[in-house]
């Protein structure tokens, strides 16, 4: 009865919220090292482009992001939860402000890329959607469980996972340029930083036998949408239409 009692999964944590804290700050520190490392590789490249400034306000607000959601890891870790609630709400004001910026960048990137070497598909676009789209979702669903601590915490977490195959794309293309053109192949490639940090979350969870349910069901549905675009990025019909996209964007 023990070893029931210590796999099920719950829907609110039984435990100390403060336990989850260190966790917490260990999973956002992945997500540093992905960013810093990835973007640090890139960034030579990147201003060498001589990018238009809504490319660089798109880095400025997704960059500020991430301070941001590292002061409110560091507030509840230094028991400062009543500022931390109160700069909360202006992360619920920058989340959307990254829900217009990131399609914003992703058209004006296109629209560059077009311009310069006429238009051409961006599959990539399936990619984009995803990261996005989800980060809003599990970010709106982490906010309305603001009084679950720990599905919460997870959530918020989870929803910054969504965010972060740009940086450990950008890691794993400096050291192997060469995408792996497969399905399946191709969503490790560009999706293990997500993997990797989601086992993680989870096989801890497991070995604490502290498995919130709406964390272990977003977690499967991040990944399965992770590998859904990655087979709309090697669908050619996909690719297709994102050329039609783009040629009409151009006129």
């Amino acid at each position: 009865m023990e070893k029931v009692a210590h796999w099920k999964w719950h829907v609110r944590g039984n435990w100390n919220p403060r336990e989850d804290r260190i966790p917490s700050t260990v999973w956002l520190g992945i997500l540093w090292i992905g960013m810093i490392l990835g973007f640090g590789f890139d960034a030579k490249s990147f201003l060498g482009q001589h990018p238009p400034f809504l490319l660089h306000l798109h880095a400025a607000v997704f960059t500020i992001w991430m301070f941001l959601i590292t002061a409110q890891v560091l507030l509840v870790v230094r028991d400062r939860v009543d500022l931390h609630r109160k700069l909360g709400w202006l992360l619920v004001a920058w989340a959307c402000l990254m829900g217009v910026m990131g399609p914003v960048a992703a058209y004006t990137a296109a629209i560059i890329h077009d311009k310069a070497k006429g238009p051409s598909p961006h599959p990539l676009f399936a990619i984009q959607a995803v990261n996005i789209g989800f980060f809003l979702v599990l970010f709106a669903i982490g906010i309305a469980q603001r009084k679950n601590p720990a599905a919460h915490k997870r959530m918020m977490i989870l929803s910054n996972v969504s965010l972060a195959p740009p940086g450990f794309v950008r890691l794993i293309e400096y050291v192997y340029p060469t995408r792996l053109q497969s399905t399946f192949l191709g969503f490790l490639y560009g999706f293990y930083g997500n993997i990797v940090i989601v086992v993680l979350m989870l096989g801890w969870d497991l070995y604490r036998g502290r498995l919130v349910r709406s964390h272990v069901l977003a977690s499967i549905a991040l990944l399965t949408c992770d590998f859904f675009a990655s087979v709309l990025y090697f669908w050619p019909p996909w690719s297709n239409l994102t050329l039609q996209w783009v040629t009409a964007w151009a006129k």
